[in-house]
């Protein structure tokens, strides 16, 4: 009778222990998803991806800015996204609406100076190799890490880009390839583009070491207004920062491509 009660109190404490161990586990998970998400918020009970979902939506509308790493509870939703049908989709839809635009908004010369301007990265290259090697940016960028991989020459075409770049092409449109990736890498970047199939721009400018230390959005503001001074007519821009189509002067129109990974200001 004494072994009964011995052992029947010994699983008894075992199983008190598991209910304390599983609850040490689980409150501070419980209190730190209460902390990260809230939980409710006036009312409304969220979910994280619907947080997830919502910081990214604010950083394509720009209200989130100046971020170094995607939150780290959200690294997992940008990576899916990345990788998903939804992503291929928002970028075509993109692309579709700058031919759109091209035939209904632009009375071409064709004279040589209809011009547009394309950002290189994640706009006719995709990072997203590197970066899925980074936690999709959750990673804080190591630019020397980035640059090795640029030397490689291994970014795949973006498919919706490539085919606007070509469509463009074909109209007689000058074509002016604008990157924040510096001298150096003139190389490998023009060897990545033609093994992919862009080819047939009528110029690439990269940032030369008069330009090291100037923020990208007025080193791209610049280059614009060289062109413009040079007489080309700027109908349009693709890219997938806000520094790449914004300020002064402005081209005719704008249009940007999705990126939660990273901020480039």
């Amino acid at each position: 009778m004494l072994a009964f009660q011995f052992v029947k109190g010994k699983k008894m404490w075992k199983s008190l222990g598991w209910c304390l161990f599983f609850t040490c586990i689980l409150i501070p998970l419980v209190d730190a998803d209460w902390n990260i998400l809230k939980l409710s918020r006036n009312g409304l009970k969220i979910s994280l991806k619907n947080y997830c979902e919502s910081w990214r939506l604010n950083v394509e509308l720009h209200n989130i800015r100046q971020f170094e790493v995607v939150p780290e509870e959200c690294i997992e939703y940008i990576g899916k996204y990345m990788k998903s049908t939804q992503y291929k989709v928002d970028s075509q839809r993109t692309t579709e609406e700058c031919l759109v635009y091209l035939s209904t908004s632009c009375n071409l010369k064709n004279d040589g100076r209809d011009a547009w301007i394309f950002d290189i990265d994640d706009t006719l290259l995709s990072t997203v190799p590197y970066y899925k090697n980074n936690q999709y940016g959750g990673n804080k960028l190591n630019v020397t890490s980035l640059e090795e991989w640029i030397r490689k020459g291994k970014a795949p075409a973006l498919d919706h880009s490539l085919k606007l770049f070509n469509e463009l092409k074909y109209r007689g449109i000058q074509i002016i390839l604008v990157t924040s990736r510096r001298e150096h890498l003139r190389s490998a970047t023009i060897d990545n583009l033609l093994n992919v199939g862009y080819y047939g721009w009528t110029r690439i400018v990269f940032r030369d070491i008069a330009n090291e230390f100037v923020s990208i959005k007025k080193y791209k503001c610049d280059v614009r207004k060289e062109l413009m001074d040079e007489g080309y007519r700027i109908w349009g821009t693709l890219g997938d920062q806000r520094s790449s189509i914004d300020g002064s002067p402005s081209p005719r129109r704008a249009f940007k491509l999705p990126n939660p990974m990273y901020y480039v200001a």
